[in-house]
């Protein structure tokens, strides 16, 4: 169920990314040193995007729960996935972070935040 719910939102997240200008280029790119939500394209800037949801009642909002052990599970996997695809490489890269708080209620909020982390 919850990684249904993942997708949902992970879907609703690329979606609304779409829809201002950045184009998604790879859903759930996983290797064994972790998973990549979205990654998508913004001119000529690769965008690495986490995707994060809580209900209205979690203990913590969704942006807090990026701590610096997941932040570095997705640098990993990001180096995974330029080893993989050389024609990316050269591309400038950014870490954001969409984060849905209250999905469970009906006005969700959404908060895209842009460089969200450095990744060296």
């Amino acid at each position: 169920m919850r990684f249904r719910q993942g997708q949902l939102w992970e879907a609703v997240a690329g979606e609304y990314l779409e829809g201002h200008g950045l184009t998604v280029l790879a859903r759930g790119y996983r290797c064994r040193l972790g998973e990549l939500d979205l990654v998508c394209r913004e001119d000529a800037t690769l965008v690495v995007v986490e995707v994060r949801a809580r209900s209205k009642n979690a203990y913590a909002p969704a942006l807090s729960s990026i701590d610096h052990r997941k932040r570095a599970r997705i640098i990993q996997a990001t180096r995974h996935l330029l080893m993989r695809h050389a024609e990316w490489q050269s591309a400038t890269l950014r870490f954001d972070v969409i984060a849905f708080d209250d999905i469970d209620t009906a006005k969700p909020r959404i908060q895209w935040i842009r460089n969200a982390f450095d990744g060296s």
